[in-house]
Order: structure tokens, then C-alpha cells, then sequence
């Protein structure tokens, strides 16, 4: 399983970026390939969360569920317990750089479970790191601008 980073510096203080990244219910507003989420438990004082995803790949639709902890507001990791895929783990780690402004890393790595030709795979799930992040990014920076 290869493990992927990718980083971005967002223009929101890191109280909004960590807002954003647990409020799993809008991650279909923000995160293109996720068509559906489903929280089935969550524990914010506890800093946990139990997701199911509808990721709509290319070739089908696939579902998961990510088991989430966090330490507010520098890192949130997850873990796959379930689904369509092998294995799924990862975290996004962030950090105040100025009032405002965050510095945001997500590592993640991706095990599918059924065979794709290697250079295919490693383009798909880097790709999707960076657009993943990237999206965040906005969503991040938009929110920032309507507390504004």
C-alpha cells in the first residue's frame, strides 16, 4: 500500500479548517467524486466519528466506511472498517502559520483490493490526493470568507 501527501497552505484560521474537515455531511457539497455521506456516529466532545461514503469512481460507484479520530484542531485521522475497497488510512495534519492562514498535509494510503495496472494506480491516487485537498482548500477559504 502506497502512501500519498500532499500539501497546501489555506487562507482560513485553523478553527475553520478543522470545522470543514468534520462536517462530513457537506463533503458532497465540496468533494466531487463523493455523492453520499452518512454519519452513524459521532462523538465531537470525544473528538470521534463514524462515516459511510458513496464515492462514485469512473468505473463504479463504491462505498466504505472511515472510522475518524481527532485531535482539535491538528489532526484528524481515519481508518477504513468497512467496505468495497482493502484498506484505506490516513490523516490530515494542520498547522497555524499566521492568524488566518494554515498550512494543511494530508497523508493517505489506499489499498483498492482488485488488480489495476500499477502506473494507472499510482496516477489515480495521487491525482485524487491533490484534487481532494485542493477542494478542501476552497471549501476551507469560502467558509472563512462568509464568517467574514
Amino acid at each position: 500500500m502506497e502512501t500519498y501527501t500532499h500539501t497546501e497552505v489555506v487562507a482560513a484560521p485553523i478553527d475553520v479548517c478543522f470545522d470543514v474537515l468534520v462536517d462530513f455531511a457537506h463533503y458532497p457539497d465540496w468533494f466531487g467524486m463523493i455523492q453520499k455521506t452518512r454519519v452513524v456516529e459521532s462523538d465531537p466532545a470525544a473528538g470521534t466519528w463514524t462515516v459511510d461514503y458513496e464515492l462514485h469512481a469512473i468505473v463504479k460507484t463504491i462505498r466504505y466506511t472511515l472510522s475518524y479520530d481527532s485531535k482539535r484542531p491538528h489532526r484528524l485521522s481515519w481508518k477504513m472498517t468497512a467496505g468495497d475497497l482493502s484498506a484505506i488510512k490516513g490523516n490530515y495534519d494542520l498547522v497555524e502559520l499566521e492568524p488566518g492562514l494554515t498550512e494543511a498535509t494530508c497523508t493517505q494510503a489506499l489499498d483498492v483490493g482488485f488488480w489495476v495496472p500499477g502506473p494507472l494506480r499510482r496516477i489515480f491516487e495521487q491525482s485524487s490526493l491533490t484534487d481532494s485537498v485542493r477542494e478542501f482548500k476552497q471549501a476551507a477559504e469560502e467558509r472563512a470568507d462568509e464568517l467574514d
